[in-house]
């Protein structure tokens, strides 16, 4: 696993170990930040379910402000820090052992986040538990994006607690969603 663009390209990354562990390809990484474009620039990021780290250091390669790693696993955020120690980021990083799904967000971080990054374990129901909790829409700023990971053979309802999927793309067993705030007039267009 590397970091695939930016002022570290090419730097290899620890990663995680078990069977229960999936890092994003670096084909849907590759992906999803062409897709976002400049919008990476001085961004500031939330990976959740942030397994290495990967989609965050990526973000900081490519120009992001700041991260804030968010996982569970103590395994995790022990493999977090050090991939964040080896691109010699922590000076940009906030690095947070939160169980997402059992606790409220209100408490953990202020934001808004102009990028959240949501890649939970497959097949769990973490993303809709996840977007809907309450406070969750506060953690996104006005004209923020959050990018979804889940498996291809999960779905998500659309609207969802306040916001709209714009985007939908399927690379082989993965599929990836892009949502933002739900314009209160439908009638209104919107040149994002």
């Amino acid at each position: 696993m590397r970091i695939i663009g930016g002022d570290f390209r090419g730097r290899k990354l620890i990663a995680l170990s078990g069977d229960d562990i999936r890092p994003t390809s670096d084909r849907v990484r590759e992906a999803i930040f062409n897709i976002l474009g400049p919008r990476v620039q001085n961004a500031r990021v939330l990976d959740l379910y942030a397994g290495t780290g990967a989609l965050g250091l990526e973000s900081l390669s490519r120009g992001a402000k700041n991260v804030v790693f968010m996982d569970v696993a103590l395994s995790s955020c022990q493999i977090i820090q050090k991939n964040i120690n080896l691109c010699k980021m922590t000076e940009k990083t906030t690095l947070l052992h939160h169980d997402i799904v059992g606790h409220p967000f209100s408490k953990v971080h202020k934001a808004p986040f102009d990028l959240i990054f949501m890649d939970p374990p497959y097949g769990k129901g973490h993303v809709e538990t996840t977007l809907e909790k309450s406070g969750f829409l506060d953690l996104l700023a006005p004209k923020g994006i959050i990018i979804v990971e889940q498996s291809f053979k999960e779905s998500l309802a659309d609207p969802l607690n306040g916001l709209d999927i714009y985007r939908q793309k399927k690379y082989s067993k993965t599929f990836v969603s892009f949502l933002k705030k739900s314009v209160i007039n439908k009638g209104s267009a919107n040149n994002e």
